[in-house]
């Protein structure tokens, strides 16, 4: 029988049979720009065309790196928290960190955007006509660590907290409370499945700092935030790129429900061996091959990669949501997305009769569609 997406990704995340793998997949700008002309449809509605069984959208400073987009290289824009962001290439980068030369004294009276507290929160209101079939979650991330480089700098931070973990600890602890406090409202008004959380503390070959110091620092904050969500009765997801590896123990010990993404080529992040030593009390979302075998592999390849995957990751009876290991990359041919979709029992066929009734949809409601060579 076919489950909706809420059934399907409760029932994973509990290691019950569902009809098949969840899925929940992200696009490089390019990739779904070219996916919404395949499909004829907005770029907007890619993920939906795909069959995305996650529902969700960022209330915290992710969104003004990733939710504003801008057509021209080069093109700047200043969020709520004061950063700087421009267009590079696909992306927005950090082109101005507001307090990178500012002493402890005006580190310490600088203020976070709370009188935008609602304004954030709304960015979630287009979900809200989901529908109650909808796994819905709420992206409060970043929370700690990243927050605080993202406002002060990678150098300044890391240098401060080998130096001064007093001025370290309160800030980290600002960013968390201003997280906790988006994540109540969030969790008090809107009917959440998931609070996602998440900090990039690693780098592709190691943590960014110790974990000791990670456990003194960054954990306690971000503990903080996990219990907004467990206190609502949310699963927990978290999202650190990279090689994270010594602190998935303290992860799962804080409560945590889902890990994000599984760069399985980083050291100690071989998906199946995490599987194995951590899949009874921790799901995982991620883990296809973004570099090698997705761009690069053949469509059997990726077919067989994705099924052994899936197989591998869900030897339990379920624990895992199919996604890639980042974006799926632009250099991606279409044969090779459709059979890591088929690997996971979403055909083709499928993909385009959604993508029709998208267009169905946007021509009642006015949206235009994307047609080849517009």
């Amino acid at each position: 029988m076919t489950m909706t997406s809420k059934e399907r990704v409760h029932a994973a995340l509990e290691r019950k049979p569902a009809d098949r793998v969840p899925v929940y997949m992200w696009f490089h700008p390019g990739t779904a720009a070219h996916l919404a002309q395949l499909l004829e449809i907005p770029p907007a509605f890619v993920g939906e065309a795909m069959g995305n069984d996650v529902c969700q959208t960022w209330v915290n400073n992710n969104y003004a790196m990733e939710g504003i987009t801008h057509v021209k290289e080069g093109e700047q824009h200043t969020d709520f928290w004061g950063i700087t962001w421009e267009k590079v290439g696909h992306f927005n980068q950090i082109a101005k960190f507001p307090l990178a030369d500012v002493g402890p004294e005006e580190l310490l009276m600088y203020s976070f955007p709370s009188s935008h507290t609602n304004e954030l929160l709304a960015l979630m209101s287009p979900l809200s006509g989901a529908g109650r079939d909808s796994f819905i979650g709420c992206d409060v991330s970043p929370c700690v660590f990243e927050m605080y480089w993202r406002l002060r700098g990678m150098d300044n931070v890391l240098l401060e907290m080998a130096t001064d973990r007093d001025l370290t600890n309160t800030m980290m602890g600002r960013c968390a409370d201003f997280a906790v406090s988006l994540a109540r409202r969030a969790c008090r008004e809107m009917p959440l499945d998931w609070l996602w959380t998440g900090d990039d503390v690693a780098g592709q070959d190691a943590l960014m700092m110790s974990p000791e110091m990670w456990r003194d620092l960054i954990k306690p904050h971000l503990q903080r935030v996990f219990d907004v969500g467990k206190e609502a009765g949310l699963w927990i997801a978290y999202h650190c790129c990279g090689s994270l590896r010594p602190i998935i123990g303290d992860l799962v010990d804080m409560g945590l429900d889902v890990l994000n993404p599984i760069q399985s080529r980083c050291p100690g992040m071989n998906a199946l061996e995490l599987k194995r030593e951590f899949g009874r009390d921790l799901a995982f979302m991620g883990g296809v091959d973004t570099i090698g075998l997705l761009p690069h592999g053949s469509a059997d390849e990726v077919r067989k990669g994705t099924s052994e995957l899936i197989e591998g990751m869900t030897s339990d009876g379920g624990g895992y949501i199919l996604a890639a290991s980042h974006t799926v990359p632009p250099e991606t041919p279409d044969e090779n997305i459709f059979a890591m979709y088929e690997a996971a029992g979403v055909s083709k066929e499928e993909i385009f009769d959604r993508a029709a009734e998208i267009r169905k949809r946007c021509q009642v409601q006015g949206v235009r569609g994307q047609k080849s060579g517009e």
